[in-house]
């Protein structure tokens, strides 16, 4: 199976065309691979496929072997690949994903695409379309328990669900520790990701993340994007106005417009390419257990 290796600020996916590749069961392929010791390494595993409703495809798996509805890191190196592989001449492009279609517009330098800005689509803010379980139309600051501890919560999906919890000194958290139990928290029928926040000012947060399926992540794109509009929400940042988001791999840019739509701006970046063995792989599947 021919692969390449790419990152948004540290979010690290292998990336397959699906135009020339075939990948049978990918869920157990995802957990092999994202093997940082035993495989190639990574957060999970993305096909890149045809679409009949937009320019291209994309599936993404986490490294648990879970198919995941959404990743905003992913989008953008997806668009860099498709530019910079020769599949496409276009620098605005549609891609398909299972949260719906996606906007992207690709920023060149040197004729290869090194920024990506993609439309996020509307912050979803229901609890029973995010989900999570409240008899409340939304759930912002909300308190709730947590590992014997009591934290302020707003929750957001960008596709995926977000919990959003504002604090001082995120650096000194053991989310190695306590990062399952937000995940598996049964307010969140689903699991949930949840992303940690430092205020720096109106126009710059710091922010760790931990994601369903993967755990902590140098950074999420959709996590990045629900933060931001927590914040908005939460009357830290204002509408309309680009804020600056320092994660562990990198920064991200984020507007949360006044008409609920999301745009997210960041770099995306090539890594290598090579081959993984159908030998390999083959050997693996029959021990792998997925995630469902």
């Amino acid at each position: 199976m021919k692969f390449s290796k790419m990152h948004g600020i540290g979010n690290d996916y292998i990336y397959v065309n699906c135009f020339e590749e075939t990948v049978s069961d990918p869920e157990k392929v995802s957990v092999i691979v994202s093997d940082r010791h035993k495989g190639i390494g990574s957060d999970g595993l993305v096909l890149i496929m045809p679409s009949e409703k937009a320019d291209f495809r994309m599936r993404i798996f986490n490294a648990d072997g879970s198919e995941a509805m959404m990743c905003g890191n992913a989008t953008r190196c997806i668009g860099k690949y498709v530019y910079d592989m020769g599949l496409t001449e276009k620098t605005e492009i549609t891609l398909e994903t299972n949260s719906g279609i996606k906007y992207l517009k690709l920023f060149l330098r040197d004729n290869k695409v090194n920024m990506v800005q993609v439309d996020m689509g509307k912050a979803i803010l229901t609890p029973s379309e995010i989900p999570v379980k409240s008899g409340l139309d939304r759930f912002i600051n909300q308190p709730v328990e947590v590992a014997g501890k009591v934290y302020n919560m707003t929750c957001v999906s960008m596709g995926n669900p977000h919990a959003v919890i504002f604090m001082d000194g995120t650096d000194g958290l053991d989310l190695e520790k306590i990062g399952a139990d937000f995940e598996n928290h049964e307010i969140f029928p689903n699991r949930v990701n949840t992303e940690f926040c430092e205020v720096i000012d109106s126009h710059t947060l710091k922010m760790r993340v931990w994601e369903r399926g993967s755990g902590e992540t140098f950074a999420c794109g959709t996590g990045t994007c629900a933060t931001v509009v927590s914040a908005v929400l939460n009357g830290i940042c204002p509408y309309d106005e680009e804020v600056l988001v320092h994660l562990r791999g990198g920064d991200l840019r984020i507007t949360y417009h006044s008409d609920g739509t999301v745009m997210m701006t960041g770099e995306a970046e090539y890594i290598c390419e090579g081959i993984i063995s159908d030998d390999f792989i083959n050997s693996k599947k029959e021990n792998v257990v997925c995630r469902n």
